[in-house]
């Protein structure tokens, strides 16, 4: 189904998936705080990407870089001379606009004049800060833009306490930040946000065939995760398009209420970053394949994912409405890996036998999965709550429960029913959720 934009921004702040964040102070400009069902999302999609390029294969293995890092970094990997979007500003309104996303350069869309853009310049977007108590040029340092650098620069630890041979990748999942321009679309486009990057190294002559590799791999692994077809597609970069130190790039774009737009990089970085750093720091970062008897450079094929645009994805790709008995039903067909909630316990009623029961149940099922006890509203409307922040399964305990010592599952997506004895609930549920 076509979702609405608001309808799902609606949701996600009604729900706790997603506040703006300093709310009480007015909000602050394209900077949102992940609440309760928010932050469980966020972690179960990069816990699922951890586990399909990490944990899963055994040439890859993972760091966690500083989010700070010597300038010279930035200077080497050519963010300070290129990390740049072209800026122009309106003469009437004041207002500044990226050049490359305005739809005409004739009129401004803030105040509707026309030809009073200036020249475009080019715009840093890297965040400068500076370490020590004093502020001066010699302490400048940078809030990384990504987690890559962080990889290339701890190549050769990773080759050697690892004691990895290519081909081998190395992952990282972690917080970047870019100073945009016009950010917006809500959590799609935001000065700090997370990504999910691996550098995969590998022999110069088998960089075309692992590129291709990775392309197919990231397929498989959005749509194994249950995001439809339909609305993923892989587009090519045209040579014009493509970033300083790439010789081809794929974008996994994702059908967003306003379009097709990215998801993840996909990228040949040849060897431009480990040459780049190996000239700068004067540190050898060359392979030396013991079989061969070679030295060289290694090439990079790197598959870089937003975890934030990621995650938006997954709960737009999910969002669905349907007729039930002549009332709408909203639900999350989330994937059970991914759901933030994987059970809620609901008493029918708040009688005090039946609460004592699903606080049992509650307690003995929380060790193992995210899990709700709720006992306000009636038990239909708790159903309803269950299915828009897309929980798989709904446990009631009634009152037949206090006879028959059974309780009824419900799945979210058929509405189903299974009576379960009590004994049994967890294998019904592990057998379900894994």
């Amino acid at each position: 189904m076509s979702i609405d934009f608001d309808t799902i921004v609606n949701l996600a702040k009604k729900r706790g998936f997603v506040f703006q964040s300093s709310e009480i102070y007015g909000g602050l400009r394209s900077a949102y705080d992940y609440g309760p069902l928010g932050v469980e999302l966020l972690r179960n999609v990069k816990e699922q990407w951890w586990h399909s390029m990490v944990r899963m294969r055994e040439d890859v293995v993972g760091i966690d870089s500083a989010i700070i890092q010597a300038p010279s970094v930035w200077e080497a990997s050519g963010h300070l001379a290129s990390f740049t979007d072209p800026l122009v500003e309106c003469t009437n309104c004041n207002n500044r606009f990226r050049q490359d996303k305005l739809e005409t350069l004739d009129q401004c869309p803030s105040c509707g004049k026309r030809d009073t853009f200036t020249e475009a310049k080019n715009f840093n977007l890297m965040f400068k800060t500076h370490m020590g108590p004093v502020e001066s040029p010699d302490n400048a340092v940078y809030l990384r833009p990504e987690t890559a650098q962080g990889i290339f620069i701890n190549f050769e630890n990773v080759r050697r306490t690892s004691r990895m041979r290519l081909p081998f990748g190395i992952a990282q999942i972690g917080k970047s930040f870019r100073n945009e321009i016009t950010p917006g679309q809500f959590v799609f486009r935001t000065r700090e946000f997370e990504q999910m990057e691996m550098e995969f190294f590998c022999r110069p002559e088998e960089a075309d065939e692992w590129f291709n590799y990775w392309i197919d791999e990231r397929k498989r692994w959005y749509v194994d995760l249950g995001m439809k077809e339909e609305n993923v597609r892989f587009r090519e970069h045209d040579a014009d398009e493509l970033s300083h130190y790439s010789a081809g790039t794929f974008d996994v774009d994702y059908r967003f209420p306003w379009g097709f737009d990215e998801l993840e990089g996909i990228a040949n970085r040849t060897d431009f970053d480990l040459k780049a750093h190996m000239e700068r720091s004067g540190k050898d970062l060359t392979y030396f394949d013991q079989e061969s008897g070679e030295r060289f450079v290694p090439y990079v094929i790197e598959p870089a994912a937003g975890a934030t645009r990621t995650t938006f994805a997954f709960l737009l790709d999910a969002y669905d409405e349907e007729e039930v008995r002549g009332d709408t039903r909203t639900v999350l067909r989330l994937d059970k890996r991914l759901a933030p909630l994987k059970v809620a316990v609901l008493p029918l009623s708040k009688k005090p036998e039946l609460v004592e029961v699903t606080t049992a149940l509650a307690a003995d099922l929380r060790p193992l999965w995210p899990i709700e006890h709720d006992i306000t509203q009636a038990i239909g409307r708790r159903y309803r709550r269950q299915d828009e922040i897309g929980t798989p399964y709904c446990i009631t305990v009634d009152f037949d429960t206090l006879e028959d010592h059974a309780v009824t599952v419900r799945d979210r997506d058929t509405m189903a029913q299974d009576r379960v004895a009590m004994d049994q609930v967890a294998t019904y549920l592990r057998e379900r959720l894994g």
